[in-house]
């Protein structure tokens, strides 16, 4: 399989930014890491292998980017510093991992994807910025990250201010009224895979109805058990990817 590292220093971010390149050829695939997790881990639990098929094909070139969550929704600082540090996450995607991409494949059409907190940021990304996608797979995730469980903090400690509801798509799409924006998720394929034991299962087909109610029509797959771990992850990329 093609492997190509790439490091550089991030304007956005300001520090050393990572990435892994799996491919050569097909449609570009940004995968976003779970939470607090690294660039690499997709390819060290196994989830770039069970692609390989499609990617030494030329059907997916997959670029598998480093998360900053430690320093936004898991850093020890007030909500509206960690929805900053998240803004200027999304900058560093927008202005320099999608340039990037842009220069290593001259295809049009890229998808966002994503398992656990990773799902989060592939959704949020496509679904705020629908004219750079044409496709988001989301696995395992939930989409309003002031939602908890047992096993997930609010991150957020219950602030809801403008900027986190417009970075929490099951806050900000039942009240949508953009027609451009929703023109472009209308052309978007959707994809949203959830176990029906996962805490967020709800949270999942409630963002499934409110994109229904606005005449998108994403997909949903429910799987059994939470269906939250590389294994599960590892048959959903061969099916919605």
């Amino acid at each position: 399989m093609q492997r190509l590292y790439k490091k550089w220093f991030s304007k956005c971010l300001q520090k050393d930014m990572e990435i892994l390149v799996f491919g050569f050829a097909g449609t570009p695939v940004i995968m976003f890491p779970t939470r607090t997790a690294h660039f690499y881990d997709y390819e060290d639990w196994r989830i770039i292998d069970a692609m390989s098929d499609k990617i030494n094909s030329g059907q997916l070139h997959v670029f598998c980017v480093d998360s900053n969550d430690i320093e936004s929704f898991y850093s020890h600082v007030p909500p509206t510093d960690k929805i900053r540090k998240h803004l200027q996450y999304e900058q560093y995607i927008l202005k320099e991992v999608l340039p990037f991409i842009r220069s290593c494949n001259k295809n049009k059409s890229i998808t966002a994807a994503g398992c656990s907190l990773g799902g989060y940021h592939a959704v949020n990304l496509a679904f705020k910025h629908p004219s750079y996608f044409s496709k988001v797979v989301g696995m395992s995730s939930r989409y309003d990250l002031t939602l908890s469980s047992s096993k997930f903090p609010d991150l957020l400690d219950g602030v809801v201010n403008e900027d986190v509801y417009f970075n929490m798509p099951s806050m900000f799409i039942p009240n949508l009224t953009d027609k451009s924006i929703l023109r472009f998720l209308r052309k978007m394929k959707i994809i949203f895979a959830i176990g029906k034991e996962d805490p967020f299962f709800e949270n999942n087909v409630q963002l499934y109805n409110a994109l229904l109610s606005k005449n998108i029509y994403p997909e949903i797959y429910i799987w059994d058990d939470e269906a939250h771990r590389p294994r599960h992850w590892r048959q959903m990329v061969k099916l919605y990817l």
